[in-house]
């Protein structure tokens, strides 16, 4: 089964969800609110290289704090 990330509509929290390709989105495990899929440009990296996928997801600027889209 593959792993998605997801970003809650509500909190934009940034998650990771493994689940069946079919299954339907898991609720934000902050808030219980609905999620949706976050479709990445390159292919994601299981293994020993998710530690360093993870450090750089989190460097990245949130939209509203920081980001080139928020005034």
């Amino acid at each position: 089964m593959p792993t998605y990330d997801y970003r809650c509509r509500e909190c934009s929290t940034h998650f990771e969800a493994y689940h069946a390709v079919m299954a339907f989105a898991p609720d934000c495990p902050s808030c219980g609110g609905k999620a949706q899929r976050v479709l990445l440009s390159a292919p994601a990296v299981h293994g020993s290289m998710v530690s360093g996928r993870e450090t750089a997801m989190r460097a990245l600027p949130q939209c509203g704090k920081g980001c080139r889209c928020c005034p």
